[in-house]
């Protein structure tokens, strides 16, 4: 494994992700999503459509959706908005959604109750295969990581490793793990190890 490796680092906020039928629901027949601003990883994109999150205790406004559209709706959100919602969500990677929390999603056309997709995303780090090689990391490998400046660094532990040819080389972490990391935009982390 290549130590002291410098990633970029992101900070990926509370987002949806959603399928074309819940998209119908949400904002009407025929409705599409319109992209708003590319993000980081290749065909992914930040849309213009935002909703409503309403969980037991409180809501969420103005949470915006991640397209394209995908074969199952899922909400990925901070341990900070999980309490604010009254939601008991696990730390889980993306796709991994069993035995997870439901929530009320609310958009300009219609409502749509999800019994379960509620997820903390678990930190980890997007590679291409080329990348992993270079980097002497697999797929699902676990890693440590140093963010943030020297006043602030923080090391996290338990960053998972994501390999796909989709993929380029980036850290994601959410909004409380970059606040308290005092993370900037161009920041970079350093790869530590096991």
């Amino acid at each position: 494994m290549k130590q002291h490796c410098a990633i970029p680092v992101a900070i990926s906020a509370r987002h949806v992700h959603l399928t074309q039928a819940s998209i119908t629901t949400l904002f009407g027949s025929g409705h599409t999503l319109h992209p708003h601003a590319s993000l980081s990883q290749p065909g992914q994109f930040a849309a213009e459509e935002t909703v409503t999150l309403i969980g037991p205790r409180g809501s969420l406004a103005h949470v915006r959706i991640v397209g394209p559209a995908r074969s199952e709706d899922q909400v990925e959100i901070s341990r900070t908005d999980e309490v604010g919602l009254g939601l008991d969500a696990p730390v889980r990677l993306s796709g991994e959604l069993g035995q997870t929390p439901g929530v009320t999603l609310v958009g300009p056309a219609g409502r749509l109750t999800l019994d379960h997709g509620v997820v903390l995303a678990q930190r980890h780090i997007h590679m291409s295969p080329a990348e992993a090689t270079d980097l002497g990391l697999q797929d699902r490998q676990i890693v440590a990581v140093a963010v943030g400046s020297p006043e602030r660094e923080l090391v996290f532990r338990d960053v998972i490793v994501r390999v796909s040819p989709q993929y380029r080389l980036e850290l994601h972490l959410d909004t409380d793990e970059g606040n308290a990391a005092g993370v900037r935009p161009g920041d970079r982390a350093t790869l530590l190890g096991r």
